[in-house]
Order: C-alpha cells, then sequence, then structure tokens
C-alpha cells in the first residue's frame, strides 16, 4: 500500500515551502487566513525517481530510457481516470506500467510546473 501525501502549491508566493506567517510586500499574512484557492494540491504518486526523491503530479521528468522515441524523454507527470500517472509528453502519453517498472534508475525529477515550464517549451515545438 502506498503512502498517502500531498504537497501544495501556493499561488501568491510561489512556493511549495511555508510556515505559519508570511511577509509579503509589507503586509503579513497568517497561513489560516488564507483562501484554498490559493493552493495547488498534487499528489504523491507513490514512487520515487533515480535519486530517490519523490515524484508528485505536475512534476517534469527525464527519463533515461528511450520508450517511445528519442524526442519523447521529459514530459510532466499527470493523473488520468484511464492509466492512472502518466507522463505526458505533449504529443503521447506514457501509462505508468511503461515507465514505473521495478527499473526505479530510468526516471529523474528535474523540476516542476510551476517553476521550471520552460523545461517543456522544447517538447512541445517538436
Amino acid at each position: 500500500m502506498r503512502e498517502i501525501k500531498f504537497r501544495a502549491w501556493h499561488k501568491p508566493f510561489k512556493s511549495t515551502k511555508f510556515g505559519s506567517k508570511y511577509i509579503y510586500g509589507t503586509k503579513a499574512f497568517d497561513f489560516w487566513d488564507m483562501s484554498p484557492e490559493d493552493y495547488t494540491l498534487e499528489q504523491f504518486t507513490g514512487l520515487h525517481d533515480k535519486n530517490g526523491r519523490e515524484i508528485y503530479d505536475g512534476d517534469i521528468v527525464k527519463l533515461h530510457v528511450v520508450i517511445l522515441s528519442p524526442d519523447y524523454n521529459v514530459g510532466v507527470i499527470e493523473y488520468s481516470p484511464e492509466f492512472g500517472y502518466c507522463i505526458n509528453f505533449r504529443k503521447s502519453i506514457a501509462p505508468q506500467e511503461y515507465w514505473a517498472g521495478n527499473d526505479k534508475y530510468t526516471i529523474e525529477v528535474i523540476g516542476n510546473i510551476h517553476e521550471n515550464p520552460e523545461l517543456l517549451e522544447d517538447v512541445s515545438d517538436n
């Protein structure tokens, strides 16, 4: 059974790391006064990359083996009701069964869609 975990991306502060108080400009905000609309929740897939880093929905990953073609080695982790967690390569989707086998050394988290969207720009131009 996998561990159920989430991380929260805080939209106004553009971070997943926060304490109980924020100073934004000259105004202090209390964590509990913030709106749920300020967050994007991302669920832990239950998998780890080649460096032992947890893989979450919204992570940008690089495959170190070729599954589909050499052009499809960077994509974003997304959940699909049909396939479970997938890697969306923009031109195709790799269901979890293709990349989440026993060989965890084939996948590496290189960023996330919030902080590193430029990592996907080259992929969508191909």
